[in-house]
């Protein structure tokens, strides 16, 4: 069988490795709530997540009504809190995830997360979904003070994981253009967060599943 031409996978988080949308609706239906607004279902809050909690809030109060900048800076201490106490309840894996990433620690292949998610969020989300010990590194978007798409954080997760042949995969244009301002090679997932047609990233490969990773990895001009 073909070996896998990188020595290191990279992943961004929510939208991509795991399906948080359940989670973050119940943090955002609690805060807005707290002023009356009505909640929104899980799939309704996909696209609002992709540039951080306070811009999901802005765009859940703006689609509930609209809001003013106190608004919500009162309501986004009280959104994190929730979800900081409830960060796994709904949450996870997409299908075919978890027998992709067993593939590819079969080949050899070092896996890592770079997320714009701080790391309070993600370190105790990856440890209570139970796959923290599959990752060689995991970044998040406070590690280094910048985020992506700055390429800091991915350069970051490289060195952290041991570095090599990196190829990062995701569902933002920050994750997209973040690899690209890296240097290295990309795949954008078509059922994660997205805000619009995933061809509209321009990622040099797209996959619609999990099961489709391996394969094309497999594919990849060495």
């Amino acid at each position: 069988m073909t070996s896998i031409p990188f020595d290191i996978v990279g992943f961004d988080l929510d939208g991509t490795l795991i399906d948080t949308s359940g989670d973050l609706a119940a943090a955002v239906n609690y805060a807005i709530g707290t002023i009356g607004r009505p909640a929104f279902p899980p799939a309704a809050i996909h696209p609002f997540v992709g540039k951080g909690a306070k811009v999901m809030l802005a765009r859940a109060l703006d689609a509930s009504g609209g809001y003013t900048a106190d608004t919500l800076d009162a309501l986004l201490p009280i959104l994190l809190d929730y979800y900081q106490q409830n960060l796994a309840i709904h949450s996870v894996p997409y299908p075919g995830l978890i027998a992709a990433m067993d593939a590819l620690t079969d080949a050899g292949v070092k896996l890592a997360i770079c997320t714009n998610k701080a790391e309070r969020f993600t370190i105790p989300l990856m440890h209570q979904i139970g796959l923290s010990d599959r990752f060689a590194a995991i970044v998040g978007g406070d590690t280094v003070g910048v985020a992506k798409p700055d390429p800091a954080p991915i350069r970051e997760m490289i060195a952290r994981a041991g570095g090599g042949r990196t190829i990062f995969v995701g569902d933002t244009i920050n994750d997209i253009a973040g690899a690209r301002n890296a240097g290295i090679a990309n795949v954008a997932v078509g059922f994660g967060f997205l805000d619009g047609p995933v061809e509209h990233l321009e990622a040099d490969a797209v996959i619609h599943h999990f099961d489709e990773l391996v394969p094309l990895l497999r594919r990849w001009p060495a």
